[in-house]
């Protein structure tokens, strides 16, 4: 990211009163009005084709839903990399693209930017994602009505890293994913809740003993939750 332009995130979409939505709120949206980063978003029924605007047809071959037109998001993704950074990445938030990491998440969160396309229906036109060379992430394993939501997450996870967002830089350290294991438990006050007493070792005052219980803890939880974690991690 650059040390003077601030990171800027510009969102192709049918629906672009969705946004900032939840992006608008809580330490993400103070980043915003502070102008840590930007947002944009560009409606692409204004490059939609005919009397009505269309942005989509039905698939070639046939088949069920319909497919957004390759003539109508290449212009819409030429004219958002006119204001880009020549080095920003072009992405499009798909079910069966690379699965979204967090390192994926610091990489994105070290370059300029990015321009996001925001899928509806079936999906694009395959020859403007082979075209414009899109990388395309995933969120996970599941289906959502469009790219907007995915969009969002993928914007939030980015901009917490940013320095000046978060209180407390440091609480980033030691999250889940951040050294290839889930985080370890939380306990705050009361000391005794419903019966349920605050762990000996927090309260020892011994920050070894507790760092050491901590590492264990997150071990095992990312042994008994999230083995391919695990695994993955053993093998580095």
């Amino acid at each position: 990211m650059s040390d003077t332009s601030p990171w800027r995130a510009h969102i192709l979409t049918l629906f672009p009163d969705m946004f900032p939505g939840p992006l608008g709120v809580s330490l993400v949206g103070t980043a915003l009005t502070n102008k840590i980063w930007q947002l944009e978003t560009t409606d692409l029924r204004d490059f939609g084709r005919g009397p009505h605007r269309a942005v989509d047809d039905r698939p070639a071959g046939g088949g069920a839903g319909m497919v957004m037109r390759a003539d109508v998001l290449g212009p819409a993704i030429d004219q958002a990399k006119l204001s880009a950074a020549p080095d920003t990445p072009l992405l499009y938030l798909s079910p069966r693209g690379e699965p979204l990491t967090q390192k994926l998440v610091h990489e994105l969160a070290d370059g300029p930017g990015m321009i996001a396309l925001a899928g509806r229906f079936e999906g694009v036109d395959e020859r403007v994602i082979e075209g414009r060379g899109l990388r395309e992430i995933s969120i996970g394993d599941y289906i959502l009505s469009g790219g907007e939501l995915a969009a969002m997450v993928l914007m939030d996870a980015i901009v917490r890293l940013m320095p000046g967002v978060l209180g407390d830089p440091t609480s980033i350290i030691n999250e889940s994913f951040e050294h290839g294991l889930l985080e370890h438990p939380h306990y705050t006050r009361p000391r005794e809740w419903e019966g349920r007493a605050l762990p000996d070792v927090l309260l020892s005052g011994n920050h070894k003993k507790i760092a050491d219980w901590r590492r264990a803890q997150a071990e095992r939880l990312t042994q008994t939750r999230r083995p391919d974690i695990w695994n993955k991690s053993q093998k580095t």
